[in-house]
């Protein structure tokens, strides 16, 4: 194992989940979902407590691993979480509720991303998480974009996919997307960036004010 793969591990490993969020990864797990690695919602965590957040959207439920992630950074934040899986949702509420986070704070929103997302208001968020599905990616973006405020935070999960956007042997549809979307997102003027390698990647773009 190569020293930043030896450095990779200890990040993943040093992270103290609670037990409420690691029950949520175990079934995330056995349902064939892949949830953020303990890593990436550390960070995903730090950036909504650093922002100080109180509005935060999300692509992608799951079972709820990711919102707890942010809630935990965010303890007075609301969570608008969309997933077209309604039994995954059924989970996260479950989840969010042994978690001690009350009903109000979480809105679940039951469909296809792409039909719900055009109805959502503009600049009215301070994270979105983009965690859904793969192929959409870019267009997820553009949105989350469209919806959080000037100042406010897109994060994207998996913005590595499995060590492929790096290698540019690696030519697949999933791979071409995130990599087009990291390299057009580092060249833009109308945001800054981050793309920490850590876990499967976290991609931090913070819009800059209009």
């Amino acid at each position: 194992m190569s020293d930043k793969e030896l450095n990779w591990k200890f990040a993943d490993d040093i992270v103290v989940e609670d037990d409420v969020t690691a029950k949520a990864r175990q079934l995330s797990l056995e349902l064939g979902i892949e949830p953020l690695v303990p890593s990436v919602g550390a960070q995903a965590a730090v950036v909504v407590a650093a922002t100080g957040a109180a509005n935060i959207a999300e692509i992608g439920t799951g079972v709820g691993v990711s919102g707890l992630w942010m809630l935990r950074g965010g303890t007075g934040a609301t969570l608008t979480s969309i997933d077209s899986e309604l039994d995954h949702q059924h989970h996260a509420r479950a989840f969010f509720t042994e978690a001690g986070i009350a009903s109000n704070r979480v809105r679940l929103i039951t469909g296809r991303a792409l039909d719900v997302l055009p109805r959502m208001n503009e600049n009215s968020y301070d994270i979105v998480l983009v965690d859904a599905d793969p192929q959409s990616v870019i267009e997820y973006v553009e949105h989350g974009l469209r919806l959080v405020r000037p100042g406010g935070t897109v994060l994207v999960a998996h913005a590595l996919w499995k060590g492929g956007v790096s290698d540019p042997a690696q030519r697949g549809d999933i791979v071409t997307g995130f990599r087009t979307l990291v390299t057009e997102i580092a060249a833009s003027n109308a945001v800054v960036s981050a793309l920490s390698p850590v876990g499967d990647g976290l991609l931090q773009i913070t819009k800059l004010s209009e």
